[in-house]
């Protein structure tokens, strides 16, 4: 099950912001090692039809992700992720635009909840400015494309655990 909101009433970031949550049924340590490895990141990163090109990664705090989305349509999408803080298996936040020094690049945290046998993955992205998230949304399609991910990356892990199993 998949959770999205356009942020919390009356918080000061509320609309700069984008929370897409969902379970996955695998334990915390897979899920948030599908985030730390670029070999599992290749299988699952995007919205559904995407695919990924790495040209450099190095997970660990300052490090960097430099990559290239493909879209179905055959745009090509330059990307930027500098990973800010890594606390295994509980945390990623990390600041993504498309390129190094992007001044509309936007922050996200990624927490990692065990819930029973699954995981609560919860992605909290927040926009420089309003105008930049409402042009995520509505151009780019922010929040379905982040459903997709994480439908993706429940597939994916689902792949990789004994049971299979997914919510």
């Amino acid at each position: 099950m998949t959770t999205t909101s356009g942020g919390q009433a009356g918080h000061p970031i509320a609309d700069r912001e984008i929370v897409i949550s969902r379970a996955i049924g695998a334990p915390r340590e897979l899920v948030f090692e599908a985030f730390t490895q670029v070999r599992h990141l290749s299988r699952w990163w995007g919205p559904e039809g995407f695919t990924t090109t790495t040209r450099s990664f190095e997970f660990q705090a300052g490090g960097i992700w430099d990559f290239v989305m493909h879209g179905p349509d055959g745009t090509d999408y330059q990307e930027w992720i500098t990973w800010r803080e890594i606390v295994p298996p509980e945390r990623i936040a990390m600041l993504h635009g498309e390129f190094r020094d992007d001044p509309n690049a936007f922050e996200s945290v990624l927490t990692f909840e065990p819930a029973g046998e699954q995981t609560r993955i919860t992605m909290r992205t927040v926009f420089p400015t309003k105008e930049l998230r409402a042009e995520a949304v509505e151009k780019y399609h922010a929040i379905e494309g982040g459903e997709q991910t994480l439908r993706n990356l429940a597939a994916y892990v689902a792949e990789l655990t004994p049971k299979g199993a997914e919510d």
